[in-house]
């Protein structure tokens, strides 16, 4: 059975559990270290006061996450945000990164969201550290490539582009 609820404190370890093994073992996020508990449920506070931030749950384990976050801190800007989303690495390619992207969107499309952007880690070659799969995960679910930043991510002695993709998902009046 899965689940998508809103994210609780009690989470907050299991989704460090999740975002952990990204920071040691990939170049999707360019942290190096991994956040302390601490700095991580200030992280998902401070988000939380604004943005929603889901849980995806299959058989009473926590799957994944997702959230969205200020794109730019402007309040031109407001009608736009940045969306993230890790599931732990075992459940990749199962249908749950889509469950919680379109219940996230619903999500933000009731508060007046209307432009979706992601940040996203590109490899110059493909390799063991970071793939195309984030990118061609977002394409599948409508999103754009609108920019490319070259060689500005710097991780396991080697350099990565990050791209911009984007998702209208409400009319501009």
């Amino acid at each position: 059975m899965i689940e998508i609820r809103s994210v609780k404190q009690a989470d907050t370890k299991r989704l460090l559990e999740i975002y952990d093994y990204y920071v040691q073992n990939t170049a999707i996020t360019f942290e190096y270290e991994t956040p302390s508990l601490t700095e991580f449920q200030h992280r998902i506070e401070e988000i939380t006061k604004r943005y929603p931030y889901l849980v995806i749950i299959k058989n009473g384990v926590i799957q994944g996450y997702a959230y969205a976050s200020n794109f730019i801190d402007r309040a031109a800007y407001d009608w736009s945000c940045e969306l993230t989303i890790y599931l732990d690495y075992r459940a990749q390619k199962c249908g749950m990164g889509r469950l919680l992207y379109e219940a996230l969107e619903k999500k933000l499309q009731k508060i007046g969201i209307l432009n979706l952007y992601a940040c996203i880690g590109y490899p110059l070659t493909e390799d063991k550290y970071l793939t195309t799969n984030s990118a061609d995960f977002h394409a599948h679910l409508g999103f754009v490539k609108v920019g490319e930043f070259h060689k500005c991510g710097y991780k396991f002695n080697r350099w990565y582009h990050m791209i911009w993709m984007e998702k209208i998902i409400g009319e501009h009046l």
